[in-house]
């Protein structure tokens, strides 16, 4: 049949990946309300279960008895997180794209690509700003490796559930090494240590390095953090009214949409390079 007219169809409608951040059983993700629409400025907090729980060996039943000992107090260190600002925006030639279509184009763009936004900003301003690295001075590990590496990070310095970020580029590699396994009471994927993994399309992106440093062909990035709690204000459209987003000068339309998250998470953040590819 000749090529014609094309007709004009519905948009192929998306989800986004079921173990990003913000589909992950393993984070908390909370609709902030107005009355406390400020936590959206960042928060801060005194950090709890970062100091270590000590075993207190009595020195007089030592043989032969020891010195007198003291006991360690911990002062909790303050914590804190920065909000992170994603936005979709609509643009189109006025005559043929209604207000309304406009916005409905944004708000449904924001819908499908807010969970990557908000996993960029998060490996960005947190993840390679704060990590520490344990790859060796010999070079990248194995995956397997890589997660026993961070794990056993983790629990030195936390001892609770964490969260482990894998960018989605290496997550087929996790599962032919059977290192992940889903939870059937929740679906969360977790580790055989019981730390969950968020998979994230944002840090397959990112896949950067403490520093932001690239990673080199054939690796990745994996970082281990606590658990997160991620607090989630309104999307809020730009204008909020037809005229004003009509160009008069070109006859465009111009559409935004906006969303504020602040992504929280406790502790000690660790960083290792591992191979992806033989």
């Amino acid at each position: 049949m000749p090529e014609g007219l094309r007709s004009h169809v519905e948009a192929i409608p998306g989800k986004p990946l079921p173990r990003g951040i913000l589909g992950a059983s393993c984070t908390t993700v909370t609709d902030v309300s107005e009355e406390n629409i400020h936590e959206l400025n960042g928060v801060e907090w005194m950090a709890l279960g970062c100091c270590p729980v000590k075993v207190w060996a009595d020195p007089c039943e030592a043989d032969p008895p020891g010195p007198p000992q003291t006991k360690e107090f911990c002062r909790p260190a303050v914590e804190h997180a920065t909000p992170i600002h994603i936005y979709a925006g609509a643009q189109c030639s006025a005559p043929g794209w209604g207000y309304a279509e406009a916005r409905a184009h944004a708000e449904a763009s924001l819908t499908l690509g807010e969970q990557q936004a908000v996993e960029a900003g998060f490996w960005r301003t947190k993840l390679t700003a704060d990590a520490v690295d344990l790859t060796p001075a010999a070079g990248p590990l194995s995956v397997a490796q890589g997660v026993a590496v961070l794990e056993g990070c983790l629990a030195e310095s936390y001892g609770g559930v964490g969260t482990l970020h894998v960018p989605a580029g290496a997550a087929a590699i996790l599962g032919c090494c059977n290192l992940l396994r889903e939870d059937p009471e929740t679906g969360a994927l977790r580790t055989l240590a019981g730390n969950c993994a968020v998979i994230g399309a944002g840090y397959s992106a990112e896949n950067t390095g403490p520093g932001g440093v690239p990673a080199a062909p054939g690796t990745a990035w994996l970082y281990i953090t606590g658990p997160l709690v991620i607090r989630r204000g309104a999307a809020t459209v730009v204008p909020d009214t037809p005229g004003p987003s009509v160009n008069t000068r070109n006859n465009d339309r111009r559409v935004l949409v906006e969303r504020t998250y602040v992504v929280a998470t406790t502790c000690t953040v660790c960083a290792v390079n591992v191979v992806v590819c033989p």
